[in-house]
């Protein structure tokens, strides 16, 4: 947890493991997986105690194996500090949640697709530029090259939990002590330009 504090810090941000919602964002109500435009997946309630289960664990300093390290190239990344079995949840992304409609012209490089709703007005991300977690660092797949595509040990699954919208980052084969972590960020829109990505 040290190197998420540090660089945390030197990022400006808070630590939170949470959706935050502030006056002039979206609203906490404004956050249901009911508005998904073609339905959210529903975290079953076996899941959703597990999920409970590592949330508390990482308030007790129990976390996943991750390292935050910062690479000249790629910017601040996350690597496994010891092996990670295949699905294990690495984190929940954390950070305060607005209405996709206010963030268009943001500079911020890590928001998050919350929740995309039949009516766009309404579609919603998580931003972790103020506030946020480990999550927030791990870095994202060029999506246009074979080994890009390859380097992809984790995903993002946006779920339905308790009618509320959360995004796990879950991990999607073993990853060895050492190995950074990657996702798609284009998991969901294709949205993302990651043609310049290392």
């Amino acid at each position: 947890m040290g190197t998420l504090a540090s660089a945390l810090t030197a990022l400006q941000m808070e630590f939170s493991d949470d959706l935050t919602y502030l006056p002039g964002m979206a609203p906490q109500l404004a956050n249901q997986a009911k508005f998904e435009q073609g339905g959210m997946q529903v975290l079953s309630k076996e899941d959703i105690e597990m999920l409970e289960q590592c949330r508390a664990m990482c308030k007790r300093g129990e976390c996943p194996p991750l390292l935050v390290v910062f690479d000249s190239c790629e910017g601040y990344t996350v690597e496994a500090d010891d092996q990670i079995k295949d699905l294990t949840i690495l984190a929940e992304y954390s950070g305060d949640v607005d209405y996709i409609k206010n963030r268009e012209h943001d500079d911020c490089d890590s928001m998050m697709t919350l929740l995309l709703a039949r009516d766009p007005s309404k579609s919603l991300v998580i931003c972790p530029d103020k506030r946020g977690n480990i999550a927030r660092f791990i870095n994202g797949i060029n999506n246009h090259t074979p080994d890009g595509k390859k380097k992809q040990n984790c995903k993002c699954v946006r779920y339905d939990v308790n009618g509320e919208c959360r995004v796990i980052l879950v991990a999607t084969r073993d990853i060895a002590k050492g190995e950074r972590l990657y996702y798609d960020y284009n998991g969901y829109e294709h949205e993302y330009p990651t043609q310049h990505f290392v």
